[in-house]
């Protein structure tokens, strides 16, 4: 059989040519920004499947009208632009992308921390504009990273990582999830707390939880206002995690000490007022933006359209179930 596939972004090349070389047809919609919705489901009934990205949302009124769909894969680790459910009962395999972008979401997640503390963007805008004058005592005092204690909220794969790069800075580590993560029990000495010792013990909280209906808004007014003044606030995860306004609240009354952000609530627009904090590193979600990863990332998402044309179940398959049920095709 003769699949068609759809990519509704550009992806490294390898990808496209691991699908072509398995004898796929493959469409990619190649302008520089998300495949507008109308296009998308006018496009999609012709398509067995679905290579998509983060900004494509696969719903129950995208199915209803993707008769030939089989599988949809998404180029992230993160899936809350689709709904699984819907898609099992449609027999539509869903797969992600988990593993290979561990290690540079957690190389960016300490890059914030770095350069949040120790003001290395205003540093930056300071001497690109002519306005450093030489070394001063009191110029651009940041924070000492080093000792400080780092509170992880959600203790997965990325999670774990971070607590790797921190015992590099003797930081003592605390981390929030629903069960104990033994690797960071035992090899770095950390503790499993409350939500609330977490945020009033932290002086870095790095969120590294999946977006769903609980952790959305999971910091919020409330949790802002249990953080240390001295406190700096990371994001690497999802943007909706975080309230925005209640940060920018939080910002404005020096609850916290700042923020650094990779995500956004309503990517690509930031919360009125966010921008014109100089205490904020907001960066363009490039957590796995890395020529390694994206590329790993292109081929794992291809692999699992390949396994599943194959009638094999695909290596990072979300609901396997689908393969259980007595009714496979559509």
């Amino acid at each position: 059989m003769n699949w068609k596939v759809l990519v509704s972004r550009i992806i490294p090349e390898s990808g496209i040519e691991s699908l072509k070389h398995a004898g796929f047809d493959v469409d990619v919609y190649t302008e520089d920004r998300p495949i507008p919705r109308k296009e998308l489901i006018r496009k999609i009934p012709a398509y067995d499947a679905l290579l998509a990205v983060l900004t494509e949302k696969v719903d129950r009124e995208l199915l209803d009208v993707a008769g030939n769909l089989k599988i949809v894969a998404n180029y992230a680790v993160g899936y809350n632009n689709i709904d699984v459910e819907a898609c099992s009962q449609n027999h539509v395999a869903v797969t992600n992308t988990p593993g290979v972008l561990t290690e540079s979401t957690a190389d960016l997640t300490f890059t914030l921390i770095l350069a949040v503390a120790k003001r290395i963007v205003e540093g930056d805008r300071l001497t690109r504009s002519g306005h450093f004058k030489g070394w001063s005592p009191l110029l651009l005092l940041g924070s000492d990273i080093t000792g400080k204690t780092l509170g992880i909220i959600g203790a997965g794969r990325i999670g774990t990582a971070v607590a790797a790069r921190a015992a590099g800075f003797d930081m003592p580590v605390l981390y929030h999830d629903t069960k104990n993560n033994e690797i960071l029990d035992t090899r770095y000495k950390a503790r499993l707390v409350s939500m609330d010792e977490l945020l009033s013990h932290s002086d870095f909280i790095s969120i590294h939880v999946p977006l769903t209906g609980k952790t959305n808004h999971m910091i919020s007014t409330e949790e802002f206002a249990k953080m240390k003044p001295q406190a700096y606030l990371i994001n690497t995860a999802r943007g909706p995690i975080v309230d925005e306004n209640a940060l920018v609240q939080a910002l404005r009354n020096k609850q916290i000490a700042g923020a650094a952000l990779d995500v956004f609530e309503n990517e690509p627009r930031l919360a009125d007022g966010l921008a014109q904090f100089s205490n904020t590193v907001l960066v363009p979600h490039i957590g796995s933006a890395t020529v390694e990863t994206r590329t790993k990332m292109a081929l794992m998402a291809a692999e699992n359209i390949i396994k599943m044309s194959q009638g094999k179940m695909p290596p990072n398959i979300l609901n396997r179930e689908i393969f259980h049920s007595s009714d496979k095709t559509r």
